[in-house]
């Protein structure tokens, strides 16, 4: 029988590189079964997609299914051209943001440099640079989480710049960055995947700048998580330099056909950002005056630490007892806070109501 011929595990360890036994991978946020509860933990929108993108679902026939797709998703490129003002040449789409960043650890990263990123920021970066078989830096930010300077002369050839950065939800100074940007002689990523919340973006830094591309997402302010689309902007040697090393289709006819229709409806897209701009906003403050200390968000998401007398993986897990899922990291300098997402104001209201009630069970 066939079963009788499977190895034993350990003779099957021995198969796999000796990095990936050793590397510990991604750990992304909960995706849990049950539907009941309220979900603010993995940053995603809770309002639909536009409505153009389910008339774009319907449309498509099974003669579309039936073909491959257009392998450089040229329909797609041009529209996020023409809504940008930047060449065709310059953009590159991808399975989701995370599928450019690994590209880039692919393209621009020379054996034996290495890949530098802030500490904190997205959790993704060291997996991407383990796989790559690349060292690191880690730039600490400093207090309060904010901009320091990474080294010139450490060795990089890829530096990834989370902006605004994640987790904290803060967006780093424009001319701090510019000035790195300026002086860095490998590239720079930007990864925009929150942008649209924010009151300024880097888009002015790659037009200036040959060495520095953008990456951005349809995940968050598109409401299309579920789609896995993301898109760089950059130089056309650095695009080419991704195309030349990219999966034959990478994106397929659903995923082109719908991000199309979403990022052609851009008035239903700013309008959804309003809302959960407006509605972190009032929740800001409402948990300001519970004691919460938080940070300037500028994503669709806050980050705060409980006050005194409450730690943070206790009032995650008391809020997960109230059937509410928000986000906690374990690292030593991110364990005394909590991410929360933005979710619709009903949501909100419930989080807070349960909060008072945590809080008056604490007090007792």
């Amino acid at each position: 029988m066939l079963t009788d011929k499977i190895k034993p595990d350990t003779a099957a360890l021995s198969l796999i590189r000796e990095g990936v036994r050793h590397m510990q991978g991604y750990v992304p946020g909960e995706q849990p079964i049950q539907t009941d509860l309220i979900k603010l933990n993995t940053n995603e929108n809770p309002y639909p997609p536009s409505p153009a993108v389910l008339e774009a679902l319907r449309a498509i026939t099974s003669d579309a299914l039936r073909r491959y797709p257009p392998p450089m998703s040229q329909p797609l490129r041009t529209c996020i051209a023409e809504i940008y003002d930047v060449p065709v040449s310059g953009v590159f789409c991808g399975n989701g943001s995370d599928e450019i960043l690994a590209l880039c650890t692919r393209a621009y990263v020379e054996k034996g440099r290495k890949i530098g990123y802030f500490d904190p920021s997205y959790s993704l970066y060291p997996v991407l640079a383990s796989i790559a078989e690349s060292d690191t830096v880690e730039v600490t930010l400093g207090d309060r989480f904010s901009w320091v300077d990474p080294p010139l002369d450490a060795g990089m050839d890829l530096f990834f710049l989370t902006n605004p950065n994640a987790p904290t939800g803060m967006r780093f100074p424009m001319d701090r960055i510019a000035l790195f940007c300026e002086r860095f002689d490998g590239v720079v990523l930007i990864d925009e995947a929150y942008v649209d919340f924010a009151e300024e973006d880097c888009l002015t830094l790659c037009r200036r700048y040959a060495n520095v591309i953008l990456s951005r997402s349809l995940s968050k302010s598109y409401s299309l998580a579920g789609l896995r689309v993301g898109y760089a902007i950059g130089s056309p040697a650095l695009i080419q330099a991704l195309d030349t090393i990219k999966d034959s289709y990478n994106l397929d006819i659903v995923a082109q056909r719908l991000a199309v229709a979403a990022l052609t409806d851009q008035a239903y897209m700013q309008n959804g950002v309003r809302r959960i701009r407006k509605t972190r906003a009032w929740f800001e403050k409402e948990m300001i005056a519970r004691g919460f200390a938080l940070y300037p968000s500028e994503t669709n998401f806050v980050w705060c630490k409980p006050p005194s007398g409450l730690s943070a993986p206790l009032y995650v897990e008391a809020l997960r007892l109230r059937n509410i899922l928000v986000r906690h990291f374990t690292a030593e300098r991110l364990a005394p806070f909590v991410r929360i997402t933005i979710g619709l104001d009903t949501h909100m209201e419930q989080l807070l109501r349960e909060t008072d009630a945590i809080l008056e069970e604490k007090h007792d």
